[in-house]
């Protein structure tokens, strides 16, 4: 699955195959939330990097 979301957690993206097996709409959620999650803290990550960059040497 591949999610793109902005900073504050929402989404820009959302695409998604069953490979396999198919899933239903709880496992989807689940999906979307750990996305969501990991969206939230690669934004976070981002910030916190370009905040070093921005302090003076």
């Amino acid at each position: 699955m591949n999610v793109v979301c902005t900073g504050d957690g929402r989404f820009v993206e959302v695409q998604g195959t069953a490979e396999g097996a198919p899933f239903d709409r709880k496992e989807l959620d689940v999906l979307l939330g750990l996305a969501t999650a990991g969206c939230v803290d690669l934004a976070a990550l981002q910030t916190d990097a370009l905040a070093l960059q921005q302090e003076p040497a």
